[in-house]
């Protein structure tokens, strides 16, 4: 495939030139095993917490697998986003700095069918020439054509419409990838998890990434504690939403420069 590359080897320009010609692009050997079976083993106690809300909120059909907000205090999330995968290549992306929109994941299994299964994109707005959103796919099992890798419509990122089906499953390619394998897409594409037909799990980490004044999908800054966020890196200030946050008094909205809830940098 012309748009799969070993990590040792990305780089900018082939990014960029990848993403604008399939619109994604796949980077084999990213992850050490020991982090993601650490990932892997947190998947099922965060899972029935979500299930559970799910279930009570009565919005359990179809979401079945699906996590969403996988950003706690506790768990690999800040220590995932610290290690700043593909920061330059997002960057030159997005056009400047960069903050988490939504962090969550996918455990496909036999027999279900939840909603990431229907052909979709990830962005409500079609933007042509500006770029505002990125995804990327954080592969903890192989993506098997048997386990459901998912179908990406390559190209598609630059057309509006949606895609009939049938043409979407006659030509889409499939995201075949090794485990521990990081997928990067522009958030127009047309794209669509397979089905697992196979006794094993398929899990993945799915994450999005917007300009900072983007609403986040979930005010980590806020759920995660404004203290909490002082003991952070510089990065994950940026990343979390520390920097572009939205004052909610007059208090807040008078402060000098390096006091502001919305920092200097961010669009």
């Amino acid at each position: 495939m012309e748009n799969k590359f070993d990590f040792s080897q990305s780089s900018d320009a082939s990014f960029m030139q990848s993403i604008d010609r399939f619109g994604w692009v796949i980077y084999e050997n990213v992850l050490e095993p020991r982090f993601i079976d650490e990932i892997n083993d947190s998947l099922e106690e965060a899972y029935e917490k979500r299930r559970q809300i799910q279930v009570n909120n009565g919005i359990h059909i179809n979401m079945e697998g699906t996590l969403h907000h996988l950003l706690e205090k506790d768990n690999f999330g800040s220590r995932f986003l610290e290690k700043m995968y593909f920061d330059e290549e997002m960057k030159a992306f997005l056009g400047g700095n960069y903050i988490l929109n939504s962090f969550g994941g996918v455990m496909n299994s036999k027999n279900t069918k939840p909603y990431v299964q229907n052909i979709h994109r990830d962005v409500r707005s079609f933007w042509e020439k500006e770029k505002m959103m990125i995804q990327m796919m954080v592969i903890l099992d192989d993506f098997t054509l048997a386990n459901g890798a998912t179908y990406m419509l390559s190209g598609s990122h630059k057309t509006e419409e949606k895609p009939d089906e049938e043409k979407f499953y006659q030509l889409a390619d499939r995201a075949v990838a090794k485990r521990g394998s990081i997928i990067l897409f522009d958030s127009n594409l047309w794209h669509a998890a397979g089905k697992n037909t196979t006794e094993g799990n398929r899990r993945v980490l799915t994450l999005g990434f917007t300009r900072p004044y983007f609403k986040q999908q979930m005010d980590y800054p806020r759920s995660l504690g404004y203290e909490y966020g002082e003991s952070l890196s510089d990065h994950l200030r940026q990343v979390i939403g520390y920097k572009s946050r939205i004052p909610e008094s007059l208090y807040e909205f008078y402060q000098p420069v390096e006091k502001r809830m919305y920092q200097p940098g961010q669009g």
